[in-house]
């Protein structure tokens, strides 16, 4: 159980990582768009945690983490939740807009 976040987290990537070679929809090669798009979302995300882990709302089981705690208490496991699962996403919107060739507006 003590890495179970990290599992999952790893099953998400393993089922959209994939998608990168085989479709090639180049988004590992955007990194700079990459991380434009996902630090914003991390570090709000992750202020709110902090926030909520401070108030008493919020709380994380220590023997499903790595254990690692980042300045105000939160989990590593929980900071790359915020990276592991937006890539997943982008990757699974950059698929489905590659098979269907569709434009994404920013062409």
């Amino acid at each position: 159980m003590r890495f179970a976040y990290l599992a999952v987290l790893l099953g998400c990537l393993a089922g959209a990582l994939w998608l990168e070679p085989a479709l090639r929809v180049n988004v590992l090669a955007r990194w700079r768009r990459l991380l434009l798009t996902v630090v914003p979302v991390m570090a709000v995300f992750a202020a709110w945690d902090i926030a909520a882990i401070a108030a008493g709302h919020w709380s994380f089981d220590p023997r499903q983490t790595t254990g690692v705690l980042l300045p105000g208490g939160l989990p590593l496991d929980e900071l790359l939740f915020f990276l592991v699962v937006p890539l997943c996403a982008i990757l699974g919107f950059e698929a489905v807009r590659a098979v269907l060739r569709l434009p994404a507006g920013d062409e």
